[in-house]
Protein backbone atom coordinates (compact mmCIF):
# COMPACT_ATOMS: atom_id res chain seq x y z
CA UNK A 1 0.00 0.00 0.00
CA UNK A 2 2.04 3.21 -1.34
CA UNK A 3 2.03 6.02 0.77
CA UNK A 4 0.55 9.04 -0.79
CA UNK A 5 2.11 11.88 -0.91
CA UNK A 6 1.25 15.10 1.40
CA UNK A 7 -1.64 17.19 0.32
CA UNK A 8 -0.15 20.69 -1.10
CA UNK A 9 -0.01 23.63 1.04
CA UNK A 10 -2.53 25.16 3.30
CA UNK A 11 -5.10 26.90 0.94
CA UNK A 12 -4.08 24.49 -1.97
CA UNK A 13 -7.22 24.11 -4.11
CA UNK A 14 -6.00 20.65 -5.31
CA UNK A 15 -8.08 17.87 -4.46
CA UNK A 16 -6.93 15.41 -2.04
CA UNK A 17 -5.61 12.24 -3.56
CA UNK A 18 -8.44 9.61 -5.24
CA UNK A 19 -9.54 6.36 -2.92
CA UNK A 20 -7.62 3.04 -3.77
CA UNK A 21 -4.07 2.20 -4.73
CA UNK A 22 -3.95 4.02 -8.11
CA UNK A 23 -2.45 7.00 -8.85
CA UNK A 24 -3.24 10.70 -7.75
CA UNK A 25 -5.22 12.27 -9.95
CA UNK A 26 -3.28 15.28 -12.37
CA UNK A 27 -5.33 18.13 -10.44
CA UNK A 28 -8.55 20.12 -11.36
CA UNK A 29 -9.37 19.68 -15.41
CA UNK A 30 -6.82 17.28 -15.99
CA UNK A 31 -7.69 14.39 -17.87
CA UNK A 32 -8.22 11.78 -15.06
CA UNK A 33 -10.43 14.72 -13.63
CA UNK A 34 -12.42 15.23 -16.80
CA UNK A 35 -13.39 11.24 -17.07
CA UNK A 36 -14.37 10.92 -13.03
CA UNK A 37 -18.25 11.57 -11.95
CA UNK A 38 -19.35 14.71 -11.32
CA UNK A 39 -19.88 13.86 -7.60
CA UNK A 40 -16.31 13.21 -7.90
CA UNK A 41 -15.05 16.35 -9.77
CA UNK A 42 -17.07 18.49 -7.44
CA UNK A 43 -15.76 17.22 -3.78
CA UNK A 44 -15.20 20.01 -1.60
CA UNK A 45 -11.70 22.12 -2.32
CA UNK A 46 -12.53 23.90 1.72
CA UNK A 47 -14.35 23.86 4.40
CA UNK A 48 -16.56 27.25 3.02
CA UNK A 49 -17.16 24.31 0.43
CA UNK A 50 -18.51 21.48 2.75
CA UNK A 51 -22.28 20.83 2.34
CA UNK A 52 -24.20 19.88 5.70
CA UNK A 53 -22.88 18.44 9.03
CA UNK A 54 -23.44 22.20 11.32
CA UNK A 55 -23.83 20.58 13.98
CA UNK A 56 -20.04 19.48 13.65
CA UNK A 57 -18.71 22.35 11.81
CA UNK A 58 -20.26 25.21 13.37
CA UNK A 59 -19.12 27.90 14.91
CA UNK A 60 -17.24 26.34 18.11
CA UNK A 61 -18.09 22.61 17.26
CA UNK A 62 -15.46 19.90 17.34
CA UNK A 63 -14.53 19.25 13.84
CA UNK A 64 -14.34 23.38 13.34
CA UNK A 65 -11.68 23.40 16.00
CA UNK A 66 -9.85 20.61 15.08
CA UNK A 67 -9.69 21.71 11.61
CA UNK A 68 -8.86 25.70 12.54
CA UNK A 69 -6.33 24.02 15.26
CA UNK A 70 -4.47 22.06 12.19
CA UNK A 71 -4.49 18.98 14.25
CA UNK A 72 -6.48 15.74 13.41
CA UNK A 73 -8.13 12.80 16.12
CA UNK A 74 -8.63 9.57 15.54
CA UNK A 75 -12.12 9.58 14.59
CA UNK A 76 -15.43 7.28 13.57
CA UNK A 77 -17.52 8.97 10.91
CA UNK A 78 -20.86 7.15 11.38
CA UNK A 79 -23.39 8.24 8.66
CA UNK A 80 -26.11 7.35 5.53
CA UNK A 81 -24.41 7.22 2.41
CA UNK A 82 -23.29 10.28 0.46
CA UNK A 83 -23.65 12.78 3.15
CA UNK A 84 -19.44 13.83 3.10
CA UNK A 85 -17.59 11.34 5.31
CA UNK A 86 -15.00 10.64 2.82
CA UNK A 87 -14.81 14.59 1.72
CA UNK A 88 -14.69 15.62 5.47
CA UNK A 89 -11.37 13.21 6.11
CA UNK A 90 -9.75 14.28 3.11
CA UNK A 91 -9.75 18.33 4.64
CA UNK A 92 -9.18 17.60 7.79
CA UNK A 93 -5.88 15.76 6.56
CA UNK A 94 -5.26 18.50 4.09
CA UNK A 95 -5.35 21.41 6.54
CA UNK A 96 -3.28 19.30 9.42
CA UNK A 97 -0.13 18.97 6.36
CA UNK A 98 -0.18 15.36 7.55
CA UNK A 99 0.56 12.02 5.09
CA UNK A 100 -2.06 10.69 4.37
CA UNK A 101 -3.31 6.91 3.10
CA UNK A 102 -6.84 6.37 1.90
CA UNK A 103 -8.25 2.58 1.30
CA UNK A 104 -11.67 0.51 1.47
CA UNK A 105 -12.09 -1.99 3.68
CA UNK A 106 -13.68 -3.85 0.88
CA UNK A 107 -10.75 -4.33 -1.02
CA UNK A 108 -8.01 -4.67 1.69
CA UNK A 109 -6.87 -6.39 4.56
CA UNK A 110 -4.30 -6.61 7.35
CA UNK A 111 -0.92 -7.08 4.93
CA UNK A 112 -2.15 -3.46 3.65
CA UNK A 113 -2.31 -2.35 7.23
CA UNK A 114 0.87 -3.79 8.22
CA UNK A 115 2.34 -1.63 5.10
CA UNK A 116 0.73 1.39 6.11
CA UNK A 117 2.32 0.95 9.35
CA UNK A 118 5.78 0.68 8.18
CA UNK A 119 5.65 3.85 5.89
CA UNK A 120 4.48 5.40 8.43
CA UNK A 121 7.38 4.61 10.64
CA UNK A 122 9.41 5.81 8.28
CA UNK A 123 7.77 9.05 7.82
CA UNK A 124 7.85 9.51 11.69
CA UNK A 125 11.54 8.78 11.25
CA UNK A 126 12.82 10.30 8.21
CA UNK A 127 10.45 13.63 8.12
CA UNK A 128 8.72 13.82 11.35
CA UNK A 129 5.27 14.08 9.40
CA UNK A 130 2.10 12.21 11.63
CA UNK A 131 0.10 9.97 9.19
CA UNK A 132 -3.54 9.65 9.04
CA UNK A 133 -4.96 6.39 7.75
CA UNK A 134 -8.47 6.80 6.40
CA UNK A 135 -10.40 3.49 5.73
CA UNK A 136 -13.90 3.88 3.87
CA UNK A 137 -16.54 1.06 4.96
CA UNK A 138 -14.09 -0.04 8.76
CA UNK A 139 -17.33 -2.18 9.62
CA UNK A 140 -16.01 -4.53 6.64
CA UNK A 141 -13.29 -5.26 8.75
CA UNK A 142 -13.47 -8.50 10.82
CA UNK A 143 -12.43 -8.57 14.29
CA UNK A 144 -8.76 -10.11 13.92
CA UNK A 145 -8.55 -6.94 11.09
CA UNK A 146 -9.81 -3.91 13.32
CA UNK A 147 -7.52 -5.39 16.05
CA UNK A 148 -4.61 -4.44 13.87
CA UNK A 149 -5.03 -0.88 14.30
CA UNK A 150 -4.90 -1.27 18.40
CA UNK A 151 -1.18 -0.91 19.51
CA UNK A 152 -0.62 1.68 16.11
CA UNK A 153 -3.51 4.23 17.20
CA UNK A 154 -2.71 3.50 20.88
CA UNK A 155 1.08 5.15 20.54
CA UNK A 156 -0.25 7.79 18.33
CA UNK A 157 1.78 6.11 15.00
CA UNK A 158 -0.96 6.06 13.04
CA UNK A 159 -4.19 8.35 13.13
CA UNK A 160 -7.04 6.53 12.64
CA UNK A 161 -10.64 7.94 10.57
CA UNK A 162 -12.88 4.94 10.15
CA UNK A 163 -16.23 5.74 7.75
CA UNK A 164 -18.99 3.46 8.04
CA UNK A 165 -23.07 3.51 7.41
CA UNK A 166 -23.38 0.66 9.96
CA UNK A 167 -23.76 1.24 13.59
CA UNK A 168 -20.52 1.28 15.23
CA UNK A 169 -22.26 -0.64 18.40
CA UNK A 170 -22.29 -3.30 16.67
CA UNK A 171 -19.96 -3.13 14.05
CA UNK A 172 -16.39 -1.67 15.65
CA UNK A 173 -14.94 -3.28 18.49
CA UNK A 174 -15.30 -1.78 21.81
CA UNK A 175 -11.42 -1.37 22.48
CA UNK A 176 -11.31 0.91 18.57
CA UNK A 177 -14.07 2.85 19.25
CA UNK A 178 -12.54 3.92 23.08
CA UNK A 179 -9.58 5.41 20.77
CA UNK A 180 -11.52 7.30 18.41
CA UNK A 181 -14.58 9.78 18.62
CA UNK A 182 -17.93 8.42 17.38
CA UNK A 183 -19.03 11.18 14.98
CA UNK A 184 -22.84 11.29 13.81
CA UNK A 185 -23.39 12.67 10.39
CA UNK A 186 -27.02 13.26 9.38
CA UNK A 187 -28.93 13.26 5.78
CA UNK A 188 -28.24 16.48 3.55
CA UNK A 189 -30.96 19.18 4.47
CA UNK A 190 -33.16 20.29 1.36
CA UNK A 191 -31.09 23.39 2.07
CA UNK A 192 -27.62 21.48 1.26
CA UNK A 193 -28.96 19.97 -1.60
CA UNK A 194 -30.24 23.26 -3.07
CA UNK A 195 -26.48 24.71 -2.98
CA UNK A 196 -24.94 21.55 -4.24
CA UNK A 197 -27.36 21.67 -7.37
CA UNK A 198 -26.42 25.66 -7.93
CA UNK A 199 -22.82 24.67 -7.72
CA UNK A 200 -23.10 21.62 -10.11
CA UNK A 201 -24.88 23.73 -12.70
CA UNK A 202 -23.02 27.25 -12.28
CA UNK A 203 -19.31 25.50 -12.06
CA UNK A 204 -18.02 25.38 -15.71
CA UNK A 205 -14.40 24.38 -14.54
CA UNK A 206 -15.82 21.13 -12.62
CA UNK A 207 -19.60 20.99 -12.91
CA UNK A 208 -22.03 21.08 -15.87
CA UNK A 209 -22.38 24.81 -16.42
CA UNK A 210 -20.53 25.00 -19.40
CA UNK A 211 -23.22 23.17 -20.68
CA UNK A 212 -25.79 25.82 -20.83
CA UNK A 213 -28.38 24.00 -18.81
CA UNK A 214 -31.53 25.46 -16.77
CA UNK A 215 -33.05 22.97 -14.47
CA UNK A 216 -37.30 23.72 -14.29
CA UNK A 217 -38.04 24.06 -10.61
CA UNK A 218 -40.58 20.59 -10.44
CA UNK A 219 -37.78 19.26 -11.92
CA UNK A 220 -35.55 20.42 -8.85
CA UNK A 221 -38.01 19.60 -6.35
CA UNK A 222 -38.41 15.93 -7.51
CA UNK A 223 -34.74 15.34 -8.12
CA UNK A 224 -34.00 16.56 -4.51
CA UNK A 225 -36.85 14.74 -2.73
CA UNK A 226 -36.20 11.41 -4.79
CA UNK A 227 -32.12 11.87 -3.40
CA UNK A 228 -33.15 10.92 0.33
CA UNK A 229 -30.58 13.26 1.83
CA UNK A 230 -27.27 11.64 -0.64
CA UNK A 231 -25.66 14.07 -2.36
CA UNK A 232 -24.14 11.59 -4.13
CA UNK A 233 -26.93 10.25 -5.24
CA UNK A 234 -28.26 13.10 -6.49
CA UNK A 235 -25.22 14.48 -8.38
CA UNK A 236 -25.67 11.15 -10.20
CA UNK A 237 -28.87 11.44 -10.96
CA UNK A 238 -28.33 15.03 -12.24
CA UNK A 239 -25.48 13.91 -14.59
CA UNK A 240 -27.67 11.18 -16.07
CA UNK A 241 -29.99 14.15 -16.59
CA UNK A 242 -27.65 16.51 -18.31
CA UNK A 243 -26.77 13.88 -20.53
CA UNK A 244 -30.25 13.37 -21.67
CA UNK A 245 -31.24 16.89 -21.92
CA UNK A 246 -28.05 17.75 -23.77
CA UNK A 247 -30.61 17.54 -27.37
CA UNK A 248 -33.30 19.08 -26.11
CA UNK A 249 -34.33 21.94 -27.38
CA UNK A 250 -33.89 25.44 -25.03
CA UNK A 251 -31.34 22.75 -22.74
CA UNK A 252 -34.10 22.06 -19.91
CA UNK A 253 -34.03 19.77 -17.56
CA UNK A 254 -37.87 19.20 -16.98
CA UNK A 255 -38.96 17.01 -14.41
CA UNK A 256 -39.72 14.32 -17.21
CA UNK A 257 -36.10 13.82 -17.87
CA UNK A 258 -35.40 13.67 -14.07
CA UNK A 259 -38.05 11.10 -13.30
CA UNK A 260 -36.39 8.90 -16.54
CA UNK A 261 -32.83 9.72 -14.64
CA UNK A 262 -33.60 8.24 -11.40
CA UNK A 263 -36.31 5.76 -12.72
CA UNK A 264 -39.15 6.65 -10.46
CA UNK A 265 -42.43 8.08 -10.85
CA UNK A 266 -42.77 11.29 -11.00
CA UNK A 267 -45.31 12.10 -7.82
CA UNK A 268 -47.36 15.58 -8.44
CA UNK A 269 -46.54 16.60 -4.89
CA UNK A 270 -44.87 19.69 -3.72
CA UNK A 271 -44.15 20.09 -0.14
CA UNK A 272 -44.41 23.59 0.34
CA UNK A 273 -47.42 24.11 -1.76
CA UNK A 274 -51.01 23.19 -1.90
CA UNK A 275 -50.65 19.51 -2.75
CA UNK A 276 -48.74 18.79 0.12
CA UNK A 277 -51.62 20.50 2.16
CA UNK A 278 -54.19 18.52 0.10
CA UNK A 279 -52.21 15.29 1.35
CA UNK A 280 -52.24 15.96 4.68
CA UNK A 281 -55.48 16.53 4.74
CA UNK A 282 -56.60 13.40 2.93
CA UNK A 283 -54.52 11.35 5.68
CA UNK A 284 -55.79 13.38 9.07
CA UNK A 285 -59.72 12.99 7.76
CA UNK A 286 -59.26 8.97 6.71
CA UNK A 287 -57.68 8.79 10.36
CA UNK A 288 -60.56 10.39 11.66
CA UNK A 289 -63.41 8.73 9.60
CA UNK A 290 -61.83 5.04 10.97
CA UNK A 291 -60.85 4.20 7.40
CA UNK A 292 -57.28 2.78 7.65
CA UNK A 293 -57.29 1.59 3.73
CA UNK A 294 -57.79 5.59 2.96
CA UNK A 295 -55.11 6.43 5.29
CA UNK A 296 -52.90 4.10 4.80
CA UNK A 297 -52.96 5.14 0.59
CA UNK A 298 -51.88 8.67 1.46
CA UNK A 299 -49.63 8.25 3.69
CA UNK A 300 -47.53 6.55 0.97
CA UNK A 301 -48.59 9.07 -1.52
CA UNK A 302 -46.89 11.07 1.00
CA UNK A 303 -43.72 8.74 1.35
CA UNK A 304 -43.42 8.35 -2.05
CA UNK A 305 -43.31 12.10 -3.04
CA UNK A 306 -40.36 12.45 -0.63
CA UNK A 307 -42.33 13.82 2.79
CA UNK A 308 -39.65 13.25 5.91
CA UNK A 309 -41.45 10.37 7.75
CA UNK A 310 -40.79 12.63 10.92
CA UNK A 311 -43.50 15.16 10.18
CA UNK A 312 -45.66 12.36 9.37
CA UNK A 313 -45.37 10.76 13.22
CA UNK A 314 -45.58 14.10 14.51
CA UNK A 315 -48.81 14.64 12.82
CA UNK A 316 -50.17 11.37 13.62
CA UNK A 317 -49.01 11.76 17.11
CA UNK A 318 -50.77 15.06 17.72
CA UNK A 319 -53.74 12.98 16.21
CA UNK A 320 -53.36 10.73 18.69
CA UNK A 321 -54.27 13.47 20.98
CA UNK A 322 -56.67 15.59 19.36
CA UNK A 323 -58.55 12.97 17.81
CA UNK A 324 -58.43 9.31 20.01
CA UNK A 325 -57.65 11.54 23.20
CA UNK A 326 -58.84 8.95 26.36
CA UNK A 327 -61.09 7.16 24.24
CA UNK A 328 -57.56 4.79 23.50
CA UNK A 329 -54.99 6.70 25.42
CA UNK A 330 -52.42 4.21 24.22
CA UNK A 331 -52.33 5.50 20.99
CA UNK A 332 -50.28 8.59 22.33
CA UNK A 333 -47.64 5.99 23.52
CA UNK A 334 -47.88 4.13 20.65
CA UNK A 335 -47.36 7.28 18.45
CA UNK A 336 -44.32 8.13 20.64
CA UNK A 337 -42.64 4.06 20.29
CA UNK A 338 -43.44 4.75 16.33
CA UNK A 339 -41.53 7.52 16.24
CA UNK A 340 -38.37 5.68 18.22
CA UNK A 341 -38.60 2.81 16.07
CA UNK A 342 -38.18 5.29 12.84
CA UNK A 343 -35.26 7.26 14.71
CA UNK A 344 -33.54 3.98 15.29
CA UNK A 345 -34.15 2.30 12.03
CA UNK A 346 -34.48 4.87 9.62
CA UNK A 347 -36.05 3.79 6.08
CA UNK A 348 -37.16 1.90 4.71
CA UNK A 349 -37.00 -0.40 7.78
CA UNK A 350 -38.68 2.15 9.91
CA UNK A 351 -41.52 3.24 7.30
CA UNK A 352 -43.40 -0.12 8.31
CA UNK A 353 -44.10 1.71 12.13
CA UNK A 354 -45.47 4.57 10.22
CA UNK A 355 -48.01 2.08 8.50
CA UNK A 356 -48.83 0.62 11.82
CA UNK A 357 -49.52 3.72 13.96
CA UNK A 358 -51.65 4.77 10.62
CA UNK A 359 -54.01 1.47 11.03
CA UNK A 360 -54.18 1.18 15.09
CA UNK A 361 -55.19 5.26 14.85
CA UNK A 362 -57.78 4.63 12.15
CA UNK A 363 -59.45 1.76 13.94
CA UNK A 364 -59.28 3.40 17.46
CA UNK A 365 -62.12 4.62 18.97
CA UNK A 366 -62.68 8.66 18.69
CA UNK A 367 -62.93 11.75 20.88
CA UNK A 368 -62.27 15.38 20.82
CA UNK A 369 -63.49 15.50 24.25
CA UNK A 370 -59.72 16.39 26.08
CA UNK A 371 -59.23 18.51 22.80
CA UNK A 372 -62.21 20.88 23.40
CA UNK A 373 -62.15 20.73 27.09
CA UNK A 374 -58.68 22.02 27.33
CA UNK A 375 -59.63 24.75 23.95
CA UNK A 376 -62.12 26.25 26.70
CA UNK A 377 -59.76 26.02 29.85
CA UNK A 378 -57.11 27.97 28.08
CA UNK A 379 -60.35 30.51 26.78
CA UNK A 380 -61.22 31.32 30.15
CA UNK A 381 -57.52 31.39 31.72
CA UNK A 382 -56.77 34.40 29.04
CA UNK A 383 -59.93 36.37 28.79
CA UNK A 384 -61.15 36.03 32.95
CA UNK A 385 -57.80 37.31 34.13
CA UNK A 386 -56.11 35.79 37.40
CA UNK A 387 -58.50 34.65 39.78
CA UNK A 388 -57.44 33.85 43.05
CA UNK A 389 -56.98 29.92 43.72
CA UNK A 390 -59.29 29.46 46.53
CA UNK A 391 -58.31 28.81 50.19
CA UNK A 392 -58.45 25.54 51.19
CA UNK A 393 -56.44 24.43 48.22
CA UNK A 394 -53.52 26.74 48.49
CA UNK A 395 -50.34 25.81 50.16
CA UNK A 396 -49.73 26.81 54.09
CA UNK A 397 -46.14 26.24 54.87
CA UNK A 398 -46.05 29.32 57.35
CA UNK A 399 -47.96 30.35 60.61
CA UNK A 400 -49.34 33.84 59.09
CA UNK A 401 -50.93 31.60 56.00
CA UNK A 402 -52.52 29.30 58.07
CA UNK A 403 -54.37 32.10 60.41
CA UNK A 404 -55.05 33.68 56.83
CA UNK A 405 -56.94 30.62 55.95
CA UNK A 406 -54.72 29.15 53.52
CA UNK A 407 -55.22 24.90 53.49
CA UNK A 408 -58.41 25.19 56.48
CA UNK A 409 -60.85 22.87 55.22
CA UNK A 410 -58.52 20.83 53.10
CA UNK A 411 -59.61 17.27 52.51
CA UNK A 412 -56.93 14.76 51.54
CA UNK A 413 -58.52 12.43 49.40
CA UNK A 414 -56.56 9.44 50.72
CA UNK A 415 -57.91 9.77 53.83
CA UNK A 416 -61.28 8.43 52.47
CA UNK A 417 -62.27 4.67 51.53
CA UNK A 418 -63.03 5.67 47.93
CA UNK A 419 -59.70 7.92 47.36
CA UNK A 420 -61.15 10.94 46.03
CA UNK A 421 -63.58 13.73 47.78
CA UNK A 422 -66.06 16.27 46.21
CA UNK A 423 -64.35 19.28 47.35
CA UNK A 424 -64.23 22.47 45.00
CA UNK A 425 -61.34 23.37 43.22
CA UNK A 426 -62.01 26.08 40.65
CA UNK A 427 -62.09 29.64 41.25
CA UNK A 428 -65.19 31.03 43.04
CA UNK A 429 -66.06 32.66 39.61
CA UNK A 430 -66.23 29.57 37.64
CA UNK A 431 -67.65 26.89 40.54
CA UNK A 432 -69.79 24.42 38.50
CA UNK A 433 -67.57 24.84 34.92
CA UNK A 434 -67.61 21.78 33.21
CA UNK A 435 -64.53 21.33 30.83
CA UNK A 436 -64.27 18.10 29.92
CA UNK A 437 -67.07 15.90 28.91
CA UNK A 438 -66.58 12.09 28.20
CA UNK A 439 -67.97 10.07 25.47
CA UNK A 440 -69.52 6.55 25.59
CA UNK A 441 -66.54 5.44 23.36
CA UNK A 442 -63.96 3.71 24.28
CA UNK A 443 -62.27 4.49 27.73
CA UNK A 444 -64.16 7.35 28.20
CA UNK A 445 -67.86 5.27 28.31
CA UNK A 446 -66.50 4.32 31.96
CA UNK A 447 -64.97 7.83 32.75
CA UNK A 448 -68.48 9.81 31.90
CA UNK A 449 -70.37 7.05 34.33
CA UNK A 450 -67.90 7.80 37.06
CA UNK A 451 -67.37 11.53 36.37
CA UNK A 452 -70.98 11.77 35.97
CA UNK A 453 -71.65 10.55 39.43
CA UNK A 454 -69.19 12.55 40.83
CA UNK A 455 -70.43 15.89 39.38
CA UNK A 456 -74.06 15.03 40.58
CA UNK A 457 -72.95 15.08 44.27
CA UNK A 458 -70.93 18.24 43.63
CA UNK A 459 -73.94 20.09 42.02
CA UNK A 460 -76.68 19.35 44.85
CA UNK A 461 -73.91 20.04 47.33
CA UNK A 462 -73.91 23.72 45.63
CA UNK A 463 -77.51 23.84 45.41
CA UNK A 464 -78.04 23.39 49.10
CA UNK A 465 -75.07 26.03 49.78
CA UNK A 466 -76.92 28.08 47.54
CA UNK A 467 -80.26 27.69 49.44
CA UNK A 468 -78.77 28.42 53.06
CA UNK A 469 -77.01 31.68 51.84
CA UNK A 470 -80.53 32.50 50.81
CA UNK A 471 -82.40 31.68 53.97
CA UNK A 472 -79.15 34.07 55.67
CA UNK A 473 -80.03 36.78 53.36
CA UNK A 474 -83.56 36.75 53.85
CA UNK A 475 -82.82 37.23 57.70
CA UNK A 476 -83.42 33.73 58.86
CA UNK A 477 -81.38 31.88 61.22
CA UNK A 478 -79.31 29.11 59.48
CA UNK A 479 -81.47 25.23 60.28
CA UNK A 480 -78.23 23.62 61.33
CA UNK A 481 -74.60 23.52 60.59
CA UNK A 482 -73.87 24.93 57.56
CA UNK A 483 -73.93 22.42 54.30
CA UNK A 484 -70.57 21.25 52.64
CA UNK A 485 -69.68 19.60 49.36
CA UNK A 486 -70.44 15.82 49.68
CA UNK A 487 -66.96 14.51 50.78
CA UNK A 488 -66.09 17.42 52.76
CA UNK A 489 -69.45 17.58 55.33
CA UNK A 490 -70.16 20.14 58.07
CA UNK A 491 -67.17 19.72 61.06
CA UNK A 492 -68.36 18.86 64.71
CA UNK A 493 -64.87 18.75 66.74
CA UNK A 494 -63.31 15.83 66.44
CA UNK A 495 -60.70 14.32 69.00
CA UNK A 496 -58.64 17.03 70.54
CA UNK A 497 -61.23 20.00 69.41
CA UNK A 498 -60.46 19.06 65.81
CA UNK A 499 -62.65 19.65 62.97
CA UNK A 500 -63.78 15.74 61.86
CA UNK A 501 -64.38 15.91 57.98
CA UNK A 502 -66.04 12.80 57.45
CA UNK A 503 -69.23 14.26 58.72
CA UNK A 504 -72.31 16.08 57.90
CA UNK A 505 -74.16 15.84 54.56
CA UNK A 506 -75.20 12.04 54.43
CA UNK A 507 -70.79 11.67 54.30
CA UNK A 508 -71.02 8.42 56.52
CA UNK A 509 -67.86 8.57 59.39
CA UNK A 510 -66.82 4.67 59.82
CA UNK A 511 -67.62 5.32 64.19
CA UNK A 512 -70.30 7.89 63.59
CA UNK A 513 -74.24 6.94 63.31
CA UNK A 514 -74.45 8.13 60.16
CA UNK A 515 -72.65 5.38 58.63
CA UNK A 516 -75.94 3.16 56.92
CA UNK A 517 -74.99 -0.63 56.36
CA UNK A 518 -71.07 -2.25 56.59
CA UNK A 519 -68.48 -0.32 56.53
CA UNK A 520 -70.08 3.14 56.41
CA UNK A 521 -72.08 2.24 53.16
CA UNK A 522 -74.77 4.51 51.58
CA UNK A 523 -75.33 7.15 49.29
CA UNK A 524 -72.49 8.84 51.21
CA UNK A 525 -69.82 5.97 51.40
CA UNK A 526 -67.37 7.62 48.58
CA UNK A 527 -65.98 9.86 50.74
CA UNK A 528 -66.16 7.96 53.92
CA UNK A 529 -63.43 8.19 56.64
CA UNK A 530 -60.81 5.35 57.75
CA UNK A 531 -60.69 4.59 61.01
CA UNK A 532 -57.79 4.26 63.30
CA UNK A 533 -57.86 1.39 66.01
CA UNK A 534 -58.03 3.94 68.92
CA UNK A 535 -61.54 4.64 67.33
CA UNK A 536 -61.25 8.15 66.17
CA UNK A 537 -62.18 9.41 63.18
CA UNK A 538 -60.84 9.84 59.74
CA UNK A 539 -58.23 12.16 59.42
CA UNK A 540 -58.59 15.49 61.19
CA UNK A 541 -58.15 19.13 60.63
CA UNK A 542 -55.46 18.77 63.35
CA UNK A 543 -53.55 16.08 61.34
CA UNK A 544 -54.25 18.26 58.68
CA UNK A 545 -52.19 21.33 60.33
CA UNK A 546 -49.19 19.01 60.57
CA UNK A 547 -49.61 17.89 57.27
CA UNK A 548 -51.29 20.16 54.95
CA UNK A 549 -50.26 18.28 51.51
CA UNK A 550 -48.60 15.08 52.55
CA UNK A 551 -50.19 12.10 54.89
CA UNK A 552 -47.86 11.53 57.88
CA UNK A 553 -45.89 8.08 56.82
CA UNK A 554 -47.71 5.91 59.05
CA UNK A 555 -50.64 7.14 58.31
CA UNK A 556 -53.69 5.89 59.26
CA UNK A 557 -52.83 4.01 62.05
CA UNK A 558 -50.23 6.12 63.92
CA UNK A 559 -51.27 7.28 67.01
CA UNK A 560 -52.34 10.89 67.55
CA UNK A 561 -49.48 13.33 68.21
CA UNK A 562 -49.79 14.17 72.34
CA UNK A 563 -51.25 17.29 73.37
CA UNK A 564 -53.14 17.58 70.05
CA UNK A 565 -51.31 19.43 67.13
CA UNK A 566 -48.48 21.70 67.75
CA UNK A 567 -48.66 25.11 67.60
CA UNK A 568 -46.43 27.28 65.60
Amino acid sequence: MPLFPPPGPQGDPDPAPPAGKGPASSGPGGPEEALAPLAQRLRPRTLDEYAGQKHLLGEGKLLRLLYESGRVASLILWGPPGTGKTSLARLLVRKASAAYVEFSAVLSGIKDVREVVTAARNSRKLAGRATVLFVDEIHRFNKAQQDAFLPHVESGLVTLIGATTENPSFEIIPALISRARVLVLEPLSREDLDGIVDLALSDRERGLGGLGLSLEPRARDFLIGSSGGDARSLLNALELAATLAAGAAGGAITEGIVAEAVQKKAWRYDKGGEEHYNLISALHKSLRDSDPDGALYWLSRMLEGGEDPVYLLRRMIRFASEDVGEADPESLTLGAAALESYRLLGSPEGDLALAQLAVHLACAPKSNSVYAAFGAARKDARELGHLPVPLHIRNAPTRLMKELGYGKGYLYAHGFASGETDQEHLPEELRGREYYSPTSRGREKGLAARLGEKRRRMAAARAAEAKEKARVTEGGAPAGPKSAPAGQGSKPPGPGGAEDPSAGNGQASAKGPAAAGPEGTGPGDHGAALSRPDGAGGLTDAREDLFPEDPPDDFPFGPEPEGGPEEG
